[in-house]
């Protein structure tokens, strides 16, 4: 076997070793968060990328708005914003 398929192959497995270990979990887990995002609705606790805790008062397609604080501040935030949805 002449020496460049050898270092072919050892390109083509260290390829497939990165796609295995990095890409393909970073996928998965892109996936769940936006999966998460889509099915915030009125009345979740969440929790934004900014640290700010609220509840969900209003969800459109591509904002919320969020009430936080004792003193019942509204906010109007983007969904992709959202960091978790907290449990209750």
């Amino acid at each position: 076997m002449p020496a460049w398929v050898s270092t072919i192959l050892l390109y083509v497995l260290i390829l497939g070793v990165f796609y295995l270990l990095l890409i393909r979990p970073q996928r998965k887990k892109e996936k769940q968060i936006e999966e998460m995002r889509k099915s915030i609705k009125e009345g979740d606790e969440i929790l934004t990328i900014g640290g700010i805790y609220g509840k969900v008062l209003n969800a459109k397609e591509d904002t919320l708005t969020i009430e936080v604080g004792a003193d019942k501040t509204k906010l109007k935030i983007a969904r992709w914003a959202i960091g978790k949805k907290l449990e209750s």
